[in-house]
Order: C-alpha cells, then structure tokens, then sequence
C-alpha cells in the first residue's frame, strides 16, 4: 500500500493527515480516496499539487510501488 500524505485543506477534506491506499497507479490511488472520503474530498483534490516521492507528477497512469509516499498539497496562501 502507498502511503499518502495530506496537507492543510487536503487533510481537512479528507479528515486525516495520513492514510495507507492500495492502487498501482496514481489513477488508482486517487479513486481510492474519492471512494472513502467522498465529495469533500474530492472537490479539493483537482486543485492541488501531488507529489510522488518527492517529485512533482500530474500524470494518472505514472506507476505507484507498495512502499511509495505520495503527498497532496492544495494551493496555500500567504507572503
């Protein structure tokens, strides 16, 4: 399972700041988390930024391994 982050409004909407998901892609893995948490989720997720190991990815179909962090990142604010 991957091991995925949320931050700020991603981790509100999603009511945790970290959870295990299974998907082998990031596709997948996204489907995954709209099933469990549902609309509120899934309304912040098209705005924020992923990161995939710590790189940025905007693809659907890049590969997710078992042991992978994947982290959600919505738009902040601020100067």
């Amino acid at each position: 399972m991957a091991r995925v982050r949320y931050f700020a409004g991603a981790a509100e909407a999603a009511g945790t700041d970290e959870e295990q998901v299974d998907g082998s892609t990031i596709g997948e893995v996204f489907a995954a988390v709209r099933r469990t948490h549902g609309e509120r989720l899934a309304e912040v997720l098209p705005r924020c930024s992923v990161l995939h190991e710590g790189r940025y990815v905007d693809d659907d179909s890049a590969p997710v391994q078992p042991d992978d962090t994947i982290d959600v990142l919505p738009p902040f604010a601020g100067g």
